[in-house]
């Protein structure tokens, strides 16, 4: 039986306040009418084939609604990657995080405007966050992020009511690939309310919207997903030989999933290589697989490679009470030397 006006309207006021309830939106799905559904999940058919399938409370999704981060465990953990058309946030719990954050931010930058070529990106602050954390370096966008000094636009706002009018009408732009907005700590106009709208206009443009907070506790906001960035110890350059002493590595963040759509927690360590521009995850040793591929090939005549080498034993003394083994008995007692250590004598 065809569901009436009335009823539909119903389903979408009812799926609107579980979606503010549960602090996201729900997405929508392109499928045929005719397609069949999986047993427990709810749909709502729409005019034009449109339909959205809730399962568990979380709304399925295209798959190009996500931008995957590239790092499989992370995109896992976050259900497919950091979402297109949202508000995302990006913490630094302290001041001195400033840098690790907007270098996480730019490497994203950099996997979106992969897809986006030819549009900017407009980054939105305020007098206060420009002096204490500083500008991108331009030469630096180029070679580390393969950004174009001229994609990368900003907007200094000497107030924070300034800077959040423009992030707001940035956010309905389609002509800018992503928006950044940064601002420090937790000031009372950035409330649920002010990221429940830039939130919304991120959804209508289908663009994302980032917002990096400096120094901030984390509060209830309309993002779908937190990401709490640090800087991580770079390890030495890798060559062929093996690590470069006194060399350093790629950048490294460390990345804590605060929030996100699938509620699992986590914390990875992400090296951004400049030159392929990717993410790649750092793991503890014992995580690393081991290379299966020798690196010497064995030898001509043998078969198999040299055993592994044994622990190191230390002999018992004599006058122990340990079982002296054959090759201590051969030896001198102490005190005495082998006979053909002895001094020759002559005649």
């Amino acid at each position: 039986m065809a569901m009436t006006a009335v009823a539909r309207e119903t389903v979408f006021a009812l799926r609107r306040q579980i979606a503010k309830i549960e602090g996201t939106l729900p997405e929508r799905l392109q499928a045929p009418a005719a397609a069949p559904l999986d047993a427990g999940a709810s749909a709502d058919p729409t005019p034009g084939g449109d339909l959205t399938i809730i399962r568990r409370g979380l709304a399925a999704a295209l798959p190009d609604a996500f931008l995957p981060i590239g790092v499989e465990r992370l995109d896992a953990a976050l259900g497919g990657g950091l979402p297109k058309a949202a508000l995302t946030e990006i913490h630094g719990l302290e001041t001195r995080d400033a840098g690790a954050v907007a270098g996480f931010a730019l490497s994203l930058v950099s996997l979106i405007l992969n897809q986006a070529q030819g549009l900017p990106v407009l980054w939105i602050g305020t007098s206060e966050i420009f002096h204490e954390a500083g500008f991108p370096y331009a030469r630096g966008l180029h070679a580390a992020f393969g950004i174009e000094p001229g994609q990368l636009l900003f907007s200094e706002a000497p107030r924070l009511v300034d800077a959040l009018w423009v992030a707001e009408e940035a956010a309905r732009m389609t002509a800018l690939a992503a928006v950044i907005l940064e601002i420090r700590g937790n000031p009372q106009r950035l409330d649920l309310t002010a990221t429940r709208r830039l939130h919304a206009r991120a959804q209508g443009a289908g663009r994302p919207v980032f917002l990096l907070r400096q120094a901030a506790e984390p509060e209830p906001t309309a993002a779908p997903v937190r990401l709490i960035a640090a800087s991580a110890p770079a390890v030495p350059r890798a060559t062929v030989a093996g690590p470069l002493a006194g060399s350093i590595g790629h950048p490294a963040f460390t990345i804590s999933i605060g929030k996100s759509r699938t509620a699992l927690p986590g914390q990875f360590i992400l090296e951004w290589n400049p030159d392929e521009r990717v993410f790649d995850e750092r793991r503890g040793e014992e995580e690393r697989a081991e290379n299966p591929v020798p690196v010497v090939s064995l030898s001509g005549g043998r078969k198999d490679p040299a055993a592994a080498s044994g622990e190191i034993l230390a002999f018992p003394t004599l006058g122990s009470s340990v079982a002296i083994s054959p090759t201590a008995r051969d030896q001198p007692p102490p005190g005495q030397r082998a006979a053909h250590l002895s001094p020759r004598r002559a005649g």
